[in-house]
């Protein structure tokens, strides 16, 4: 305790060391998180969730397509593996669009970044909160589809749908990587959402079927052709493999699964680091 001119006293911090950036990633991750957890676009996301699961659910009880109904994978293929995709990049635009583009728009940047705290651990922080809000949101939607399938084939659980899901949490990192890149180029929260909607929803999912009606090549640059082993794993028929019948007529590719981890890895490693240097050099101004 310190005495100031005109009588007043100031406490100084009785411990001055600063904490490890690992520390500091943690405690931005447990602000961060709680703040998803307060923000309307968590229960946004989640009732968007409910609502396609509700709707799913009530397309099969009334239509009863013999297809799907046939067996428990053809069950998990028609829910999971069309669908859980689509999680995966609303995540990304929800809670990875904005993440670093808002400390500047908000300038809450000025408050926070000036202390003695490592940027690497401010983006670290509030990419783990993003990956386990989106988690979360995956998770909802696994529950939801395994309550529907005990209906018709009680806790009867392929374990291709175990890997469905596991390849689903994966896909959710270099998705997050993606949209914490264009934060980190934008400024302004309008622009960093409106292009990741552009590339993640648009681009990932439209794209990739136009380049292989186009050129007949292999779209193995794409984050979304990598993502494919997500429905590929509880194909009914069993995995696909590549298709290529006499004259050009048909071309159809399927990526292994270590290709698609690898894709998704690749992609994870390129836009974090590329997310994180633009974020470590980007002036508050």
């Amino acid at each position: 305790m310190t005495s100031q001119p005109g009588g007043s006293q100031e406490f100084a911090p009785a411990n001055n060391t600063v904490p490890s950036p690992l520390a500091q990633a943690l405690t931005q991750f447990e602000y961060e998180f709680l703040n998803y957890l307060r923000s309307k676009r968590f229960y946004i996301l989640l009732a968007i969730t409910a609502a396609i699961g509700a709707a799913i659910t009530g397309a099969l009880y009334y239509y009863r397509p013999s297809a799907y109904l046939s067996s428990p994978l053809a069950f998990y293929s028609v829910w999971w593996g069309s669908v859980a995709s689509l999680f995966v990049i609303l995540s990304g635009i929800f809670y990875g669009a904005d993440a670093i583009s808002t400390e500047f728009q908000n300038r809450t940047g000025y408050y926070l970044l000036p202390n003695p705290v490592n940027r690497s651990s401010v983006y670290l922080g509030k990419f783990l909160a993003a990956f386990v809000a989106s988690a979360i949101t995956v998770a909802v939607f696994a529950a939801i589809t395994v309550a529907d399938a005990s209906i018709y084939f009680g806790a009867n659980i392929p374990t291709e749908f175990a890997e469905a899901f596991l390849f689903t949490i994966i896909y959710i990192l270099p998705m997050l990587g993606v949209s914490f890149f264009f934060s980190s180029v934008f400024k302004n929260n309008s622009y960093s959402i409106l292009v990741s909607v552009m590339v993640l929803w648009i681009g990932f999912s439209y794209l990739l079927p136009l380049i292989v009606t186009l050129t007949g090549s292999e779209p193995w640059y794409l984050l979304s052709y990598g993502g494919q082993i997500i429905g590929n794993v509880v194909k009914p028929s069993g995995y696909p493999t590549h298709v290529t019948v006499a004259g050009g007529i048909t071309t159809s590719y399927a990526t292994t699964v270590p290709e698609g981890l690898a894709i998704m890895l690749g992609y994870l490693v390129v836009f974090v680091i590329l997310g994180l240097v633009l974020f470590e050099r980007k002036d508050l101004d």
